[in-house]
């Protein structure tokens, strides 16, 4: 019935609107597959309203604890927070390492939040979660309940992803 609606207002749009259909629906395809892909593996997802902005607070205190609020502006950490990677402010693992520091670290339960967003999420049973499962994921962020380590995902090809542990 849905897929009749569908194509009726495909058959009513001009030839040069459906490339901007055609990419919508990618964008909902690849996030169903996202979520279907954690979901066939066990993984819970749950949406933190009320503790978000306290834990995207202490995100940002945790991981930029020696950078000063002076670099922050010069390397635009307002505009993404991994910036202090890709800036070379603070040491991390790139690329292939710091996929395998992330498919290695124990993960039941980790935070997750996107750049932009002021919802974070929780994961549960995470611990089958590999770095492969957020390749189509833009911005990022993924981290542990208590705030040891951070794995960031960004939307650029040529910067990340990046794996950070605190000493």
């Amino acid at each position: 019935m849905i897929r009749d609606k569908i194509n009726k207002i495909l058959d009513s749009l001009p030839e040069e609107e459906l490339n901007e259909v055609y990419w919508s629906i990618s964008y909902i395809q690849e996030n169903y597959m996202f979520k279907k892909n954690l979901f066939d593996k066990g993984v819970g997802m749950k949406g933190l309203y009320d503790e978000s902005e306290e834990i995207i607070e202490m995100w940002d205190k945790t991981f930029t604890q020696n950078i000063s609020e002076a670099e922050k502006e010069e390397i635009y950490y307002e505009q993404y927070k991994w910036h202090i990677f890709s800036y070379k402010k603070q040491d991390c693992l790139i690329e292939e390492k710091a996929r395998k520091a992330f498919d290695t670290m124990s993960k039941d339960e980790i935070y997750v939040m996107y750049e932009g967003s002021p919802i974070v999420s929780l994961y549960t049973n995470a611990k089958v979660v590999i770095a492969k499962d957020f390749d189509s994921q833009h911005d990022i962020y993924l981290f542990d309940k208590d705030f040891t380590w951070t794995y960031i995902h960004t939307h650029e090809s040529m910067c990340g992803p990046y794996f950070y542990e605190v000493n």
